[in-house]
């Protein structure tokens, strides 16, 4: 069952899928209206939250309750021109908060509340974790979750603390791209050898707000990016705009009605024009587009073709090919090295962007995967290899990072105060250790080489690094500090420590001296006993003498980033990247091998580094984390009520609907109860609709009770009724079975007594037992003839004297007295006994003739039988 909950989910501006590995492949799960897509709603009622495929399809008559379009206010402040440009077209009401943020507001349980774009999320992903754990019969815990590729730190940490909310455990933030690869490298048996050219793919993924383009190098058990580029402001929502702004001026010459002016209008004309670009995608005609009751009660109709449309979307199409080429470029990488072109997203389906790629690329494309689950099936993947619960092919993945990101410090003497750590695309994730001198702590800034396209600030975030002190000399202590891009391509400061030089205190020197006779007294031991056995060992002594690599010098003022796989140095002053921890020359002897020449010792102090990024807060998080379960058990109440109120409105039709059928309760009930039953069923449907719309729980749970009280008798005297022939007949045919066992038995018992006649099957029972099943049968008989009489003359609107239950319980103990009795095994008759002297000389005659043989007594018992027979 722990390989069940490895879910990945795709998270998307419009909807979201989730797969999980299980054995055998990767699944897309379904929800609970039996599809794979589940849409990014959240919507707010007066008694509940309703998230999904329900918060979609309830939007237009509960528009400004019903949140979407959320994806792109993650990790952004109010006043951010892209959440502006955005809020103009969402339906619902937005602020600033105090602290810049976006505070979404909607009207829940009666009273006004107030979500952060990052809550609203978590309540998303209390939806998917719902869908996942009905789906998997288990708990889900660990997740990997998708993200834009042109996703900053910002959003990234918002999207997190979106998944800490809902109690998820994200192993990893899957750039959607990289997921696509995924999918597309792990199925491939006919990749390239380490050895060979790379295979070299493009992936195009343009979906409902966003296009992306991944250039990716395979090789067989592993993929590399290379790079990628995006525009996040195109995708099938700008198309799906320039038709309806299309048809609003058409509407408004035609019938004088504005859908700008109306925000139901615009957003059904909006669900109109995506159905009418779906249909043009395989259509080249003119296709019509009608709209009954759009507005003032006037039906509006009109018409577009593909190629009206492609004109209206030029300027967009132009941005798509400036993205494909940018790739293209970036990568570094001829037409002919690409293998091949993959199409992902639903947007990609669109005639003229397939056009558009096949002429930037020269090749056409390809559609070797699942156009709209390959991101979530790719996460799936990655989750499974991350999670230690399940075995999957190896397959390594290489990430790279979309944004250039720069360190800034208060530069010291002779410093620079600026580097660029990781330059764009770099490969992640990555570590790269810097080496600074300092007397005192100091704090490093993190921030972007430039302000990404889609997002206004370029800052990540700052990191201090405390309890930095001098050196006994007054000098400056080196601080070396370890620099990281995560799973997630979010930066961090892995460590920081404070290389530390000083001479050893006369008490380490006297346990070193200690421990090195210890260890040598037990090489000595050892040696001794490698040369009783034999043993030539090599020499261990000159290895561990041997002296160590020496320091990078320091006359040079400047820093070599030295990073954990082999980088390339950056600039600024470094020492080598050696983890310094208690190195030193204590194991270096004297010349003459009887002493230790103690030297200074050199240790690695971990100092803590405080980190101030964005995100919600400790605080924050843990309340908000409380007030999402808050609301999960006001969900899971008020389902309860629905429950029980569904049930007892289900109960009413369907025993007024039996107790008018002839073939089902009708006949077990008389006039006068049916009449008096079918007018509580009628008031209890009145009062459902009036008064009883809304109430507790318990309210319809008691009605529930009351009504059973009075319709369950007639049920079970019709269920009674369908079964008591039939046990009845079960119990009379065991008696009858047991009767003519005993009439066999007494037979036998006949023909014994008057000699000649052999033994029955029953002869080895004794007196006793027979006595005893005798009187079972008869008191089984007897109770049987009873019950047969009082129900000759029951009526089917009376209750029985008795069921079929007491029926079949008789029919068991009868079974459990009679059946060991009779099924009583005969016991197993014993052998023959033969004449003992007779056997005694037949064996003296055996041994009279092995001591008569050739003198191999022993071994004639190993020769066959036809010897034996000969010497006889």
């Amino acid at each position: 069952m722990a390989a069940m909950s490895v879910i990945g989910i795709d998270f998307g501006n419009e909807s979201c899928y989730v797969a999980v590995a299980r054995a055998g492949g990767i699944e897309t799960i379904a929800n609970d209206y039996s599809l794979r897509s589940t849409p990014s709603c959240v919507a707010f009622s007066g008694k509940n939250r309703i998230l999904g495929v329900a918060a979609k399809n309830q939007m237009v008559t509960n528009m400004k309750n019903t949140i979407s379009g959320f994806k792109r206010l993650l990790g952004r402040k109010y006043n951010d021109p892209h959440v502006q440009r955005e809020l103009r077209s969402l339906g619902y009401k937005t602020s600033q908060q105090p602290d810049g943020s976006i505070g979404i507001h909607v009207h829940y349980l009666g009273e006004d509340h107030v979500f952060s774009p990052e809550q609203i999320t978590g309540m998303l992903f209390t939806k998917l974790k719902d869908v996942s754990e009905t789906a998997l019969q288990t708990a889900v815990n660990d997740c990997v979750i998708s993200v834009p590729s042109y996703f900053t730190q910002a959003e990234r940490h918002a999207l997190l603390d979106a998944a800490r909310i809902a109690g998820l455990n994200v192993l990893r933030l899957f750039n959607e791209t990289t997921a696509t690869a995924l999918c597309y490298g792990i199925y491939k048996q006919d990749l390239p050898a380490p050895e060979a050219a790379p295979r070299n793919v493009v992936f195009v993924d343009c979906g409902h707000a966003s296009l992306q383009v991944s250039v990716c190098a395979f090789h067989k058990g592993k993929l590399k990016m290379l790079a990628s580029s995006a525009d996040p402001q195109l995708g099938g929502r700008e198309i799906d705009s320039i038709l309806a702004d299309h048809f609003c001026k058409e509407f408004q010459t035609r019938y004088k009605v504005d859908a700008h002016n109306n925000p139901r209008a615009y957003l059904r004309l909006l669900a109109e024009v995506e159905k009418l670009k779906k249909q043009m995608s395989a259509n080249s005609t003119t296709l019509p587009l009608n709209i009954e009751c759009f507005i003032d009660e006037k039906d509006v109709h009109g018409d577009l073709k593909r190629a009206d449309m492609e004109n209206m979307c030029a300027h967009l199409f132009k941005r798509v090919e400036v993205t494909l080429k940018q790739c293209l470029v970036d990568s570094k990488l001829k037409l002919e090295d690409i293998h091949s072109v993959e199409i992902a997203g639903g947007s990609s389906r669109v005639p003229a962007i397939k056009r558009l790629i096949e002429e930037v690329f020269g090749r056409g494309t390809s559609t070797t995967l699942n156009q709209d689950e390959s991101v979530a099936r790719g996460c799936a993947l990655q989750c499974a290899m991350l999670s230690p619960a399940v075995r999957v092919r190896e397959f390594s993945v290489t990430d790279i990072q979309p944004y250039p990101i720069k360190l800034t410090w208060d530069a010291a003497a002779g410093e620079e105060g600026e580097m660029e750590v990781f330059e764009r695309n770099h490969p992640v994730p990555f570590s790269k250790m810097l080496t600074f001198y300092r007397a005192e702590p100091f704090t490093l800034t993190a921030s972007y080489s430039f302000t990404p396209p889609h997002y206004p600030i370029d800052h990540i975030g700052t990191f201090a690094v405390k309890n930095v002190k001098p050196t006994a000399e007054g000098e400056s202590s080196k601080v070396k500090v370890k620099v990281r891009v995560n799973l997630n391509g979010m930066l961090t400061i892995a460590s920081a420590s404070l290389v530390e030089k000083r001479e050893p205190t006369q008490q380490e020197k006297e346990d070193e001296e200690k421990q090195q006779q210890k260890e040598n007294s037990m090489d000595i031991d050892q040696q001794q006993a490698d040369a009783k056995k034999g043993i030539d060992k090599p020499d261990q002594e000159a290895q561990a003498n041997e002296p160590p690599a020496p320091e990078v010098s320091a006359d040079k003022r400047r820093r070599n980033s030295d990073a954990e796989d082999g980088s390339r140095g950056v600039k600024g002053p470094s020492y080598s990247s050696r983890i310094l921890s208690w190195l030193g020359s204590s194991n270096d002897k004297n010349e003459d091998g009887k002493g230790k020449k103690k030297g200074p010792t050199v240790r690695s102090i971990e100092l803590p580094v405080i980190t101030n990024v964005s995100g919600l807060s400790q605080k924050e998080l843990d309340a908000a984390i409380e007030r999402e379960c808050k609301m999960i058990a006001e969900d899971r109440q008020e389902k309860e009520r629905i429950d029980v109120r569904n049930a007892l409105e289900e109960y009413v039709y369907e025993l007024r609907a039996k107790l008018s059928d002839e073939d089902q309760l009708a006949t077990f009930v008389t006039d006068t109860d049916r009449e008096t039953l079918c007018q509580t069923l009628d008031d209890t449907e009145n009062w459902l609709y009036e008064e009883g719309e809304d109430c507790q729980r318990q309210v319809y749970s008691d009605r529930l009770s009351r009504l059973k009280s009075q319709g369950e008798p007639i049920r079970d005297r019709k269920l009674e009724f369908e079964g008591r022939n039939q046990a009845v007949e079960e119990l009379a045919g065991a008696l009858q079975i047991t009767k003519k066992s005993l009439d066999q038995i007494r037979q036998s018992a006949a023909a014994a007594a008057a000699g000649g006649q052999e033994e029955s099957k029953y002869s080895h029972l004794t007196d006793e037992e027979i006595k005893k099943v005798e009187k079972a049968v008869d008191d089984k008989w007897a109770w049987l003839e009873e019950k047969r009489i009082a129900l000759s003359g029951l009526q089917r609107t009376q209750q029985p004297p008795v069921t079929v239950a007491q029926i079949r319980a008789e029919k068991q103990a009868l079974d459990s007295v009679v059946l060991p009795i009779l099924n009583k095994p005969k016991p197993k008759a014993e052998p023959p006994k033969e004449d003992k002297s007779k056997e005694k000389t037949g064996d003296d005659q055996k041994n009279n003739q092995n001591s008569q043989g050739d003198g191999h007594s022993q071994n004639n018992k190993h020769q066959p039988n036809d010897d034996k027979m000969d010497v006889e």
